[in-house]
């Protein structure tokens, strides 16, 4: 075994993690990365970017649907060519992170394929991946951003059969003919539509009372209705009870008593923490847990004994803090860390206008709390909606342009503690409501504004007008 000292030992290079490796590293301390898999993480290679590259094409395919209402008759004869060579060659080189390895070791980063684990405090383990082991001492630290893996539901026989999961779904150079999605949470909705307008029949499996449950229940609703009329199969408040695989077929059979039959299954059912193979039994901490316990400068603390450190050089960020299992939660927070190891100072992390978007058409944008979560934290709520087709612009935009805005409202402050922006371009839309939120605007003077005309944004006023 090999024995080294640095300053700083980053396990798992997704986005956060490669950005405060980097950044450490270009203040000049010693930094070793490490990731078992590709520098980068699942956002470029498996996530956002190769399946945003899927959702812009089906969404074409959809726009020339709907020409025939606005602009005279157009077909489209549908390839997943294009859309496999985009994601191959464009948005991966070929799932290759050779330019993602190269800017953390131009950063001045050594740079390991392979497992880090720690080894007690102020030390980690590094097996690469041709078998050399690597102890590592830290001076500055560790900073722990291992991420999450798909989840496998327990469900009989499942596991014995070729299923896909996101991983599979981004690679495929060829479409089946039909398609189950287990999970109607954000991945397993975008992709169910994007394969639904490639001509897959698609059915999704829920095993709640609606979609993308993290959102409004308005907007899954609206979701449901349009996936329906695509032709797209909702099964809601099902489970799956057994799967099996033989002669090229599924069959899934549901607590229904209905067996579903299909070429291919891709199971979306949530995500497992990477925290089980990360030595955290060494420093006195739960390997099963499913998060990590941080402070507001994302330095790990003992879950049983609130606002103690584990120990005073170990940090973690990203999904496993539990905080948002988004890329952008994890950029934030790598930069809260980085400041930290480098005794800077700066704003601790916060987390009440956290900002997330489903890509489905319509894209479905929210930020801050829920109804439902700002009732449960003992708020006074007072919510106001409004539907986005009735606004001038959704008039205008015609097929497709359905949606909502929602606005939730601490009354006792007079600020807005919640939004939800449901359209075409919901995601932008949710800035404009996420500043409100981030900054505490009081919504007296968000009535003051002048929204302009006609735009989807505009909405908001009338969102605001019907708070009570």
């Amino acid at each position: 075994m090999t024995a080294l000292e640095v300053d700083l030992v980053v396990i798992g290079t997704g986005p956060g993690g490669e950005a405060l490796a980097t950044g450490a590293a270009k203040a000049g301390l010693k930094v070793v990365a490490v990731d078992k898999h590709l520098v980068g993480g699942e956002c470029p290679y498996y996530g956002c970017i190769p399946t945003k590259m899927m959702v812009r094409a089906s969404d074409a395919v959809a726009e020339v649907r709907r020409a025939a209402s606005l602009a005279g008759n157009a077909t489209i004869a549908t390839s997943w060519a294009p859309v496999h060579r985009r994601v191959d060659e464009d948005a991966t080189t070929h799932w290759d992170d050779t330019i993602a390895v190269d800017r953390l070791k131009d950063a001045g980063a050594t740079v390991h394929h392979g497992v880090g684990r720690l080894a007690g405090p102020g030390r980690v383990e590094v097996t690469t991946a041709d078998g050399e082991v690597i102890s590592y001492t830290t001076r500055r630290g560790t900073v722990l951003n291992p991420g999450t893996r798909p989840a496998v539901p327990p469900v009989e026989g499942l596991a014995d059969t070729p299923y896909w999961t996101n991983r599979d779904a981004v690679q495929l150079s060829e479409l089946p003919a039909s398609l189950v999605v287990v999970g109607g949470g954000p991945i397993g909705c975008e992709l169910a539509q994007v394969f639904a307008r490639f001509g897959v029949r698609v059915t999704v499996v829920q095993h709640g009372p609606r979609l993308v449950p993290a959102n409004e229940p308005e907007a899954a609703a609206l979701l449901a209705e349009v996936f329906t009329h695509e032709g797209i199969r909702v099964l809601t408040d099902v489970e799956l009870q057994r799967a099996s695989y033989a002669d090229g077929a599924f069959t899934l059979a549901l607590d229904t008593g209905e067996e579903l039959v299909a070429d291919k299954v891709l199971v979306a059912a949530g995500r497992t923490p990477n925290l089980d193979d990360l030595g955290l039994d060494t420093i006195g901490l739960d390997p099963t847990a499913r998060t990590l316990h941080v402070d507001d400068r994302l330095r790990v603390q003992d879950g049983a004994v609130q606002g103690r450190a584990v120990q005073d050089r170990l940090w973690a960020i990203g999904d496993v803090t539990g905080k948002g299992a988004f890329t952008h939660v994890s950029m934030y927070q790598s930069a809260v860390a980085l400041r930290d190891v480098l005794g800077e100072d700066g704003p601790a992390a916060r987390y009440h206008a956290v900002p997330h978007v489903t890509f489905t058409d319509p894209e479905i944008g929210g930020v801050g709390m829920s109804e439902q979560q700002a009732r449960d934290a003992g708020l006074t709520v007072r919510t106001g909606l409004t539907k986005l087709e009735q606004s001038s612009r959704g008039f205008t935009h015609g097929p497709g342009g359905h949606g909502m805005i929602k606005v939730v409202e601490d009354a006792d402050r007079g600020v807005l503690v919640g939004a939800t922006a449901v359209g075409p371009a919901g995601g932008e839309i949710l800035g404009f409501l996420a500043v409100a939120v981030h900054a505490e605007v009081p919504v007296d003077t968000l009535r003051t504004m002048i929204y302009a005309y006609p735009t989807f944004h505009r909405a908001i006023e009338s969102a605001l007008a019907d708070l009570f």
